[in-house]
C-alpha cells in the first residue's frame, strides 16, 4: 500500500524543535531548591524543639486542691519552672480515683506542654484491671519519679495497743475481728493495708471510706482499730496527741517521727510507700522528655524542695529514664500480684 503524503500549503513556515541542553539544568535547579527548602525546614522544626519551652507548660494534679499530691505538685511547679525558664501551672482535675485528670493527659498533644503528676494511683488503676478510657503504658511516658513518702501504722491515742506486736498478737487470736478503716477500695492505703496484713500474717475486716480524712476521723472516734496513712496525716495527728504510731513501714525511722520503730523492728517484713512521679502524653519528641527528666534531676537536688520534701513527710526520689519506666513496670507487676493474691475486686 502506497503511502500518501500530506500536501503543504503554500507560505508555510516548517520550525523544526530544538534539544535544549538547558531546560534540564532548570529542573536540576528546581529539585536542588527544594532539597534546600526541605533541609531548612527540618532544621526550623530542630531548633524549635531545641528552644523547648517557649511558652507556660500544665501540669495537671488528678487530685482535689488543697491535699499532698496538690502540695507535691506546686512545690515541683516553683522549682521547675525556674529551670525551664517558662511558668508552671498547676491544674487541679481531681475525680473518679485519678482516672478524670490520668485521662485528659492522655489525650493531650503530645507536644511537652501538658505534663501529669501522678503515682502509685495510676498504677493500682491499671493493675486492678479494671474498664479504664485509656491504656496507661500505652498512652502516657513516665519521665521521672518526684516523691517518695513511707506510711505509718496508726491506732487510736487510747488503744489498747501499745506496740505493733500487740496488735499483731490480737489478730491472730481473733481473725476478723479487727477493723481497719480505708480511703477507699483499691486506693494505694488499701493496697498498703493489704500488704502489711498479708506480711503480718493476719485477717481484719476491712472499713471503706470516701478519702483518708474520714477514716482518721473513726479512728480518733474509736470506730476502727487502725488505719496505715502517709506522713502528711501520720506526723501532726501522733504530735499533737490525737494518734499514736505503732510502726512506720519503711527500712528506716522517720526524721519527724524518729521514736517511731519500723516495722521491720518488731518482726514485721513490711515497706509501704505512697510515691508521685512526672508523666507526659506517649510522642512527645524524646528530646523533650530527655529535657524534662534532664531538668527534674536538677530541682530534686535543691535545698529548697527537699525540705518542701521533708516537710510533708517524704524525700525527693528522682530517677533517670530508664530507672523510672523499670521502676513502674515493677510496680505495675508487684500490685498485679497483691490484687490477685489477696482475692481483691477493684471494679
Amino acid at each position: 500500500m502506497t503511502r500518501t503524503k500530506k500536501s503543504i500549503a503554500p507560505n508555510t513556515v516548517l520550525v523544526r524543535r530544538r534539544y535544549r541542553p538547558e531546560s534540564r539544568s532548570v529542573i536540576h535547579l528546581l529539585a536542588c531548591a527544594m532539597l534546600v527548602f526541605g533541609t531548612l525546614l527540618n532544621s526550623v522544626a530542630a531548633s524549635a524543639d531545641s528552644s523547648y519551652p517557649h511558652q507556660a507548660i500544665r501540669m495537671v494534679v488528678p487530685f482535689a486542691a488543697g491535699g499532698a499530691a496538690d502540695a507535691i505538685g506546686r512545690s515541683v511547679a516553683d522549682e521547675l519552672q525556674k529551670e525551664l525558664g517558662q511558668p508552671l501551672v498547676v491544674v487541679n482535675r481531681g475525680g473518679a480515683g485519678t482516672v478524670i485528670g490520668v485521662n485528659y493527659v492522655a489525650k493531650a498533644p503530645a507536644d511537652g506542654y501538658t505534663l501529669l503528676l501522678s503515682g502509685d494511683a495510676a498504677t493500682i488503676n491499671t493493675a486492678s484491671g479494671r474498664a479504664l478510657p485509656y491504656d496507661l503504658m500505652k498512652e502516657l511516658v513516665p519521665i521521672s519519679t518526684l516523691f517518695s513518702g513511707a506510711q505509718f501504722v496508726l491506732v487510736n491515742k487510747n488503744s489498747q495497743f501499745r506496740t505493733l506486736d500487740d496488735l499483731v498478737k490480737r489478730a491472730k487470736a481473733h481473725p476478723g475481728e479487727l477493723k481497719y478503716g480505708s480511703s477507699g477500695i483499691g486506693t494505694s492505703i488499701h493496697l498498703a493495708e493489704e500488704s502489711f496484713n498479708k506480711a503480718a500474717g493476719i485477717k481484719a475486716t476491712h472499713v471503706p471510706y470516701r478519702g483518708v480524712a474520714p477514716a482518721i476521723n473513726d479512728l480518733m472516734a474509736g470506730l476502727v482499730d487502725y488505719v496505715i496513712a502517709g506522713s502528711s496525716v501520720a506526723t501532726p495527728a501522733v504530735q499533737g496527741g490525737s494518734l499514736r504510731a505503732l510502726a512506720i513501714n519503711d527500712a528506716k525511722r522517720s526524721a519527724q517521727l524518729p521514736e517511731v520503730p519500723t516495722a521491720m523492728e518488731q518482726g514485721v517484713n513490711v515497706q509501704t510507700k505512697g510515691w508521685y512521679g512526672l508523666w507526659a502524653p506517649s510522642g512527645t519528641p524524646p528530646d523533650v522528655i530527655d529535657k524534662l527528666n534532664s531538668a527534674t534531676q536538677a530541682v530534686l537536688k535543691s535545698e529548697a524542695l527537699s525540705s518542701k520534701f521533708e516537710a510533708l513527710g517524704g524525700e525527693a526520689k528522682g530517677a533517670s529514664l530508664a530507672d523510672t519506666r523499670k521502676f513502674v513496670a515493677n510496680e505495675l507487676e508487684s500490685f498485679r500480684k497483691l490484687i490477685r493474691d489477696a482475692h481483691l475486686k477493684l471494679d
